[in-house]
């Protein structure tokens, strides 16, 4: 990984007055009960919060290093954040607008995570009213990540079906709107105290249909590589260069993008070589898990033909990976 990246634009926030002067704004009820209930345990906002948001980056031409690949069934857990010497990273599965729908009814990914972590609405507010970029992409379709280090994650929202407690549809996407109090008083535990997140906010190509096309898989990887070795930067930055760096991912960009999730998964894996972070692949249930380990295979069997990332990815452009449909959330 280059060690030059600097970013194109940082910023550093104390948490009690980023909430305080732009304060998180939520539109739609079931959005403000959640910051309600955990304003009313906690009351206030701690800690330092160092925003940086990232150039795209072209990748090594070749592998020199394997990184671990850890492969989850579940979504996603937050690591414990205390160990200096094993920073965890969380991708956002980023709009290239940053934190777009945060405040809105929707409730997939993307909002989960800025709902959990109530400062990531109150950062953006920020950045607009500075008349700053909040781009993780531009018009051009050049990726441009941002690392948000040190936000206090205050609540985990369980939007799984819940039969047994009166949610059999679970809260996911479009649902979560319709959510009585009740459900949400079940759903949502407060975390006292909370704990301490690092975010990795980077976006996925907007649907498309039929194969891949070289530039679309090109495109995957030089976001997910710029957006691992930006947090594998920070890490450094932040606790020294003995620190190793994990990113924790999934299907990113197969929800409401309809990615194709054996070849996304399979360009994370590169990507996360690349930049020599492990990576943590949280793949949801026993099919997406089935998904994860078959493309691990298959990059393993890859990279033990070609150490060349274009010898690579043309060999999975050959391989006529079609894109699939959105989950409609």
């Amino acid at each position: 990984m280059k060690q030059s990246m600097t970013p194109i634009q940082r910023e550093t926030f104390d948490a009690a007055a980023l909430l305080g002067q732009h304060p998180p704004v939520w539109n739609h009820p079931t959005k403000l009960a959640v910051f309600d209930l955990v304003v009313s345990a906690h009351g206030g906002f701690a800690g330092t919060i160092d925003y940086a948001r990232w150039d795209q980056e072209a990748p090594p031409p070749t592998l020199t290093q394997r990184s671990s690949c850890s492969i989850q069934k579940g979504i996603y857990e937050y690591a414990a954040s205390d160990d200096e010497e094993a920073v965890h990273w969380h991708v956002n599965f980023a709009d290239p607008h940053l934190f777009v729908a945060y405040g809105s009814a929707l409730m997939a990914q993307d909002e989960i995570q800025a709902a959990e972590h109530p400062a990531l609405g109150s950062l953006l507010e920020a950045l607009v009213a500075a008349g700053l970029p909040t781009l993780t992409a531009t018009r051009e379709g050049r990726a441009t990540p941002v690392t948000v280090a040190g936000v206090e994650r205050h609540c985990s929202i369980d939007t799984l079906p819940r039969p047994e407690r009166g949610r059999p549809r679970g809260l996911y996407g479009n649902l979560f709107a319709s959510a009585t109090a009740q459900q949400l008083k079940d759903a949502v535990a407060v975390l006292t105290p909370p704990t301490i997140s690092n975010i990795v906010a980077m976006a996925a190509p907007y649907p498309s249909s039929g194969r891949y096309t070289a530039a679309q898989i090109a495109s995957v990887v030089n976001t997910a590589y710029t957006a691992f070795a930006a947090a594998k930067q920070e890490t450094s930055r932040l606790h020294g260069d003995s620190a190793s760096t994990t990113v924790h991912s999934g299907h990113w960009g197969c929800g409401a993008f309809g990615g194709n999730r054996k070849l996304m998964t399979i360009l994370q894996l590169l990507s996360a070589d690349l930049a020599n972070v492990d990576l943590c692949f949280w793949a949801f249930d026993e099919a997406g898990s089935r998904i994860a380990s078959e493309a691990l295979l298959h990059y393993q069997q890859l990279i033990a033909k070609s150490a060349s990332v274009a010898v690579l990815l043309q060999e999975l452009e050959s391989e006529g990976y079609k894109w699939g449909r959105s989950d409609g959330n």
